[in-house]
Parts: C-alpha cells; sequence; structure tokens
C-alpha cells in the first residue's frame, strides 16, 4: 500500500490538494517536507518546480530509499515527476492527471519509449547493472534472459540474445558485472523457531547469517513460516514479511531432516522450523536445513511460483471513483486483462513492465480463460471489469469456469463501485428504501424470465434499476418492462436516467413513468424506476424510509 501525502502551502494549492484522495498537509513546506520525507513512499508538493527541487535537495539520498515526489503547479494544469518516477511516480503523476484534469510530465527515457524499467518490474527486486542494461535497451538491444527458476516474467518479448544479460535468481551471484541485471523473484521462504524472549534484532540476525550461509539474497525471501503461537511475537514481526502460521499438528505431520523430541516435548511438534518452512512452501525443496542459533532456529526452502487472480471493479470510470483497493490491485499485478475500453479507463495505473491483453467487446469467456492461463503459469493476473466485478460482470464467470473445469487457483474479488449506486448518487438518494437490479439483456436469460422478474418487483413497489437497458439490436425490452410498470405504478412515478457515469460526457435527465422516451437510452445509460414513494427535491431522487412518519 504506498503512503502518500499532499502539501500545500497557499489557498490555491489546499483547494486542488483537496480533490486527491490523499491526506493533506497545510502551511509551511519546508517543515512538512522535512517531516513527511522519511514516513511516506511519495509526497505531492503544489509548488513550482524549482522552488520544489529547492526544498527537496537536502533530503535527497538514493532512489532506493527516498520517496517519490510530484510537483503540481497551482492552475493544476501539469503534474511534474520530479524524482521517484520507477517507484511509483510516473503512476501517481498520471493518475493525478487524470483526477485533476492535469498532464503528467514523465521524463525517465524507458516509459517514455514504453520499454519496462527493470528496477519496477512488479514482483521482482533489481540488483546490479539494472541501469546499463536499461540503457542498452533504450539503444535496441534486447538482453538475454536467463532464468534457472523458470520463474514467469512480464513481457517474455523484450528479450533477444544479448550481450547483456538479465538474470532470474534467487542466489548470490558475487561481484556486480557490467551489463548483467539480477532480478530476484519471491521465491524464498525462512521457517523460522524462537524462544519467548527473543529478541527482533537477534531473529533478524538469525535469518541474515542463514541466508548468507545457504548462499540466497534476502531480496528474494518472500515468506515467514512459524508455529501459530509465534505468529504474533514481536520478533518476527519486526521483519516485516508476510507471515503464515501452523498449528502443531500440522507441521508434526511433515517429514523433516532434523526432528527433535525436546522441541515435540516443548510445543507439540518435533520440527517448527523446517516443518514450517516446507508447509508454507507447498512442499520444498528445503535449500537450508535447520540452523540453531542461541534462541532462534532457521531453515529455508524454495516456493514454486504462484499465481493470483484478482477480479477487479474499476467503478463506473472516473479515477475519482475508484476505490483504493482496486488501483493497488492494478499497480502491483504483473498481467492486466481485460475489455479494451476498461483498459482504456485505467491507463494511469498501467506501466510498460505489465503484460496488458486486451480484448474486443463480448469476448467475456475468452478473458477469464486468458486470466486463468496465465495465473496458472505463475502470474499475479488483474481481470478488470467495469462498475462492480459481482454485478453483471465477470466474478461470476471466473468461478463458474474453475468450477466446471476442476481448476483450483487463488483468486480474490475486489469489489468496485456499480452502476446503480453510481447512477443513485448523481440522482441523489433513490435507493433508500427496498431496492432491486435487473438486466434486460435477453442474450443470457430469457426473455419470458425476465418480463416475470419486473412484474413481480412491480407488485412489490421495489426502487428497479435496468442494467442492459437498450442496445441497438434489443430495442423493445425496455419500453415492454415500462409497459409492466405502468400497470402497477401511476405516470408520475420518478424516473431517472444517468448516461456516461463519471466520465467527460456524462448527462442527467429526470422524467416519470408517463413521460419517459425509451428512445433515449443506449447500453451506456443506467435507468432508475422510483417506487410509489420515491419523491423529487430541487432535481434529486430520494426514496424515503419513513423517518419522518
Amino acid at each position: 500500500m504506498m503512503r502518500i501525502v499532499s502539501i500545500a502551502s497557499t489557498a490555491a494549492g489546499r483547494r486542488l490538494a483537496e480533490r486527491l484522495p490523499y491526506p493533506v498537509e497545510v502551511g509551511g513546506a519546508a517543515a512538512a517536507i522535512r517531516s513527511a520525507w522519511h514516513k511516506v513512499d511519495a509526497i505531492v508538493v503544489f509548488l513550482a518546480v524549482g522552488a520544489t527541487v529547492r526544498l527537496i535537495a537536502p533530503h535527497l539520498q538514493s532512489k532506493q530509499s527516498d520517496p517519490a515526489v510530484i510537483a503540481v503547479d497551482e492552475a493544476g494544469t501539469t503534474a511534474v515527476v520530479v524524482v521517484g518516477g520507477h517507484h511509483g511516480g510516473n503512476q501517481l503523476a498520471t493518475e493525478i492527471g487524470a483526477l485533476l484534469g492535469a498532464s503528467p510530465i514523465i521524463t525517465t527515457a524507458t516509459d517514455r519509449r514504453d520499454l519496462p524499467a527493470l528496477d519496477a518490474i512488479p514482483g521482482f527486486a533489481a540488483e546490479g547493472d539494472y541501469r546499463g542494461v536499461a540503457l542498452r535497451m533504450l539503444e535496441g538491444e534486447r538482453p538475454l534472459l536467463r532464468n534457472p527458476l523458470a520463474w514467469p516474467v512480464p513481457r517474455g518479448e523484450r528479450f533477444g540474445e544479448g550481450p547483456a544479460t538479465v538474470i532470474v535468481t534467487d542466489e548470490l551471484t558475487g561481484a556486480e558485472q557490467e551489463g548483467v541485471c539480477v532480478l530476484r523473484p519471491p521465491s524464498l521462504v525462512a521457517g523460522i523457531g524462537c524462544s519467548s524472549n527473543a529478541t527482533p534484532s537477534e531473529v533478524e540476525a538469525a535469518v541474515a547469517t542463514a541466508l548468507a550461509r545457504a548462499g540466497l539474497s534476502r531480496n528474494s525471501l518472500a515468506l515467514i513460516a512459524t508455529l501459530d503461537r509465534r505468529a504474533e511475537h514481536a520478533a518476527i514481526l519486526a521483519l516485516a514479511l508476510p507471515i503464515r502460521a501452523f498449528h502443531p499438528e500440522n507441521l508434526a505431520r511433515v517429514e523433516v531432516p532434523n526432528p527433535s523430541q525436546v522441541v515435540a516435548d516443548a510445543v507439540g511438534t518435533p520440527s517448527v522450523s523446517e516443518a514450517a518452512a516446507l508447509c508454507a512452501a507447498g512442499g520444498g525443496p528445503l535449500l537450508l536445513a535447520k540452523q540453531t542459533f542461541e534462541k532462534v532456529t532457521v531453515a529455508i526452502a524454495r516456493r514454486p511460483p504462484s499465481g493470483h487472480l484478482a477480479v477487479v471493479g474499476i467503478g463506473p470510470g472516473s479515477p475519482a471513483e475508484r476505490t483504493f483497493r482496486a488501483a493497488t490491485a492494478i499497480r502491483h499485478a504483473q498481467a492486466v486483462v481485460g475489455f479494451s475500453g476498461y483498459l482504456d479507463l485505467i491507463g494511469d495505473l498501467l506501466t510498460p513492465a505489465q503484460d496488458v491483453q486486451a480484448f474486443p467487446i463480448g469476448a467475456e469467456i475468452e478473458r477469464v480463460a486468458r486470466a486463468v492461463a496465465l495465473v496458472r503459469a505463475g502470474y499475479r493476473v488483474a481481470l478488470v471489469s467495469s462498475g462492480d466485478a459481482g454485478v453483471y460482470a465477470l466474478a461470476t464467470l471466473v468461478f463458474e469456469h474453475l468450477d466446471t473445469a476442476g481448476v483450483e487457483i487463488d483468486v480474490e474479488v475486489v469489489p468496485g463501485v456499480t452502476a446503480a449506486l453510481s447512477g443513485a448518487a448523481r440522482l441523489g438518494a433513490p435507493l433508500g428504501h427496498d431496492h432491486v437490479a435487473i438486466s434486460l439483456s435477453d442474450l443470457l436469460t430469457p426473455w419470458e424470465l425476465i418480463k416475470e422478474r419486473v412484474a413481480l418487483a412491480a407488485k412489490g413497489d421495489f426502487v428497479i434499476t435496468f442494467y442492459n437497458p437498450r442496445s441497438a439490436h434489443r430495442s423493445r425490452q425496455l419500453a415492454e418492462a415500462l409497459d409492466i410498470l405502468a400497470a402497477h405504478r401511476p405516470p408520475g412515478t420518478q424516473v431517472g436516467t444517468v448516461r456516461n457515469i463519471g466520465r467527460p460526457d456524462e448527462r442527467v435527465h429526470l422524467s416519470t413513468l408517463g413521460e419517459f422516451d425509451p428512445e433515449s437510452v443506449d447500453m451506456l445509460t443506467t435507468v432508475i424506476v422510483g417506487s410509489s414513494r420515491t419523491r423529487q427535491y430541487r432535481g434529486h431522487l430520494y426514496t424515503p424510509r419513513g423517518y419522518l412518519l
């Protein structure tokens, strides 16, 4: 999760800063920058570039540790990446540009040439001469990829025959070599057992020593595995890595090279470090058997690439109405799959380091199949839908596909703002009482069944949100649905429509059931028909629940 702060020292800057979804520091910019520098991942400063450079200059140390800094002019016309472009700055400037209507100014050469920065490939840490290799790529060279672990690397087409080399390994490679970049995959698991009085420094030292003995990189250490009673131990938490904890009964079932009856008598399993490492790594291999220190035991295992699928709802399209969780899932994905129109809406989140795969409209099954195939190959994938991924979108199809095929993968559904909610917000509060959503598309549901559902909703006096109301090939359905409603509700029943929600050409229209023209609607429109209690107040619709009755 990226920690971001906005800093504004003038009223104009503050007005712009408050339009962004980041905390705002108001007052002296110099003091605010000094205070935030070691606490955040990015700083957005509402000042001229020259003033920003002078203010941050005393704090600059290295591109690995410094936060990204974006300078936004007080007219809100440009968002300039001052430092940290490859560490979130370029994406952040693009996001700010989308939120404020500003032009992102990105000067890093790889991004300008649509080439991936080797130190910004999701899921990897870059070491060695990655800058030199990147320069060679800018000159047209395609470096040789050596990948003995067969770890999935996004956009493999950028690699070729060298002479520069990119090595994917968790093993220490010795001294740096010119023209050689090392990518560290998240492949290592440290199984740790420790006494109750072990300190963070003792555990950290034990882990560092164990990795050094095995000739393995700390940058590839991705997971800590331990006994469940140690999961909240301060020394374990201080490692600042994800933790998997196991019950002693589960660990006792794992065959290990160095079981101990003393450990079994103490905690209920003959092994903690080796068994936990093997469990968390899916069976191994165990690269380093138990290393015993005064208060700590450490074992190291290598896990295979583990794919992950995030089915992400991106909301109505505006960056301002995207959830933070959705943006984070897309930024951290190695591959992003979706309808080309949806991918255009999240262009500020995508980078040249990601494998972005666009599909035409209607190719839902193909999108899901491709996303699942990438996950099974070990990639972290974001499959994007507009609105909410679980409402008339791809999350259901994903689970149906997996269930039918008998496939098991790691799936996460990331919610977004569905059209019923964003459309209702534009109209006021029409969904304030009981309501239903009905899709009028009969491509997957028989029309007679849809009409029956409309009739039942009409009899129940629900507010109704119509999805997929009308298209060039389905022109009669909305009119028929409104006729069904007219048999149960008076002509004065409130009707609201919102077209292109959250986009520059958004259009809101209020009408009544008796006056509404279905031909004014298309597939980009959400239609909300009020209940008998829905009212209009100064251009807003609302459905009272009865608080004042």
